[in-house]
């Protein structure tokens, strides 16, 4: 499967990027002006929160794989199978 010429990538994308960056951006800002910031600051998720967005910011490549991991739990082999219900 041959890639997407950038351009054309960027010329198909840009205004859906654009969008969910300013969701992202609305988000950080309701989370900025909330009163509890002590209880943020030792909060994991906004600390992938952030941690994403050093991922967006740099050179990788695989950069959706890397956020995808992120937020992603270990493997763990004895995690039970889930049971069909009846």
């Amino acid at each position: 499967m041959t890639p997407l010429p950038s351009a054309r990538a960027l010329d198909q994308f840009f205004l859906e990027a654009r969008c969910k960056l300013l969701d992202v951006a609305a988000i950080f800002d309701r989370i900025g002006r909330g009163d509890e910031q002590e209880a943020i600051a030792s909060d994991p998720r906004a600390a992938k929160l952030r941690q994403a967005v050093e991922i967006l910011l740099g050179d990788a490549a695989n950069k959706a794989e890397l956020i995808q991991q992120l937020f992603s739990l270990a493997y763990d082999p004895d995690w039970p199978r889930p049971q069909p219900r009846f």
